[in-house]
């Protein structure tokens, strides 16, 4: 299918933090973990992090995310078209997360079945395949928008300990709004990943935004795309609802490098009135 959008070349969304000391790399972005680093080569120049190679755009584009739990020194090692090799270090901030400890719970509401585990299972996959989706799109270029308004209900790299077994952490951001509200595409990308009722996500949405960035958006209501659909900046793609086990209406935003799991709040500015 063929794209629908321009990217503009520019690197006006991010605040600059880290610049190399000569002319050939440039990284702008938040090295908060959970934050995305966008940087600039010499075309032909080859870069490597945490054991990726990554893809270059022709025009010397790259990407890379830090995870919730990165650790402080990140290495990027810089090939040259000559063969020459040097190291960049990406000094990573550290956060301190919200741990809540809840216990006394029924084993069931701690642990699902065997037969519900088996179709998690299943599920988790196919969210694992798109996340590792490296495509060519410039989505990632672009500044990036809330995909809907309103009360912030859940935050980054929280996390449980429930009868004192500690549960994945929340790898995104809740943002409560009515039932029905319209779910905007938050950057230029391509659908990857449709689905109408997942264990705990519910209709569940993936946008590749290119190079490994990825979005996903849970608990929908209704989807309004199809896998494979290019999408623009602020197309709505579905509306807000409660599927899945979420205890109210929210849209549950999540964003992924690869399996780098980010903080899509680090990415856009204020959230708007609703």
């Amino acid at each position: 299918m063929k794209s629908r959008w321009l990217i503009p070349l520019l690197f006006v969304f991010l605040p600059a933090v880290v610049t190399a000391a000569d002319s050939d790399i440039a990284l702008r972005g938040d090295t908060t973990q959970g934050g995305m680093v966008v940087g600039r080569v010499t075309p032909g120049t080859r870069v490597e992090f945490e054991g990726r190679n990554l893809r270059i755009s022709p025009q010397g584009w790259f990407v890379i995310g830090l995870n919730r739990d990165q650790s402080p020194n990140a290495v990027l090692r810089i090939t040259a078209h000559d063969g020459s090799r040097r190291e960049q270090i990406v000094n990573v901030k550290a956060r301190k997360y919200d741990i809540q400890r809840i216990d006394g719970l029924p084993a069931a509401k701690v642990s699902p079945s065997a037969k519900d585990l088996e179709r998690i299972n299943k599920e988790n996959a196919l969210i694992g395949a798109a996340r590792l989706v490296d495509s060519g799109i410039a989505g990632f270029l672009s500044d990036f928008q809330w995909p809907v308004a309103g009360r912030i209900s859940g935050v980054y790299g929280s996390q449980r300990i429930l009868n004192g077994k500690p549960k994945r952490p929340h790898y995104g951001v809740d943002i409560a709004a009515p039932s029905g509200t319209p779910v905007r595409a938050p950057a230029p990308g391509r659908v990857t990943l449709v689905h109408p009722d997942m264990f705990y996500s519910g209709a569940t949405v993936n946008i590749d935004h290119g190079h490994g960035v990825s979005s996903i958006f849970i608990h929908m209501s209704e989807i309004l795309v199809v896998e494979g659909q290019d999408v623009d900046k602020g197309e709505v793609i579905g509306k807000v609802g409660a599927s899945g086990r979420a205890t109210g209406p929210h849209l549950h935003w999540g964003m992924n490098w690869f399996k780098a799991r980010l903080d899509p709040a680090l990415l856009v500015g204020e959230m708007p009135k609703s």
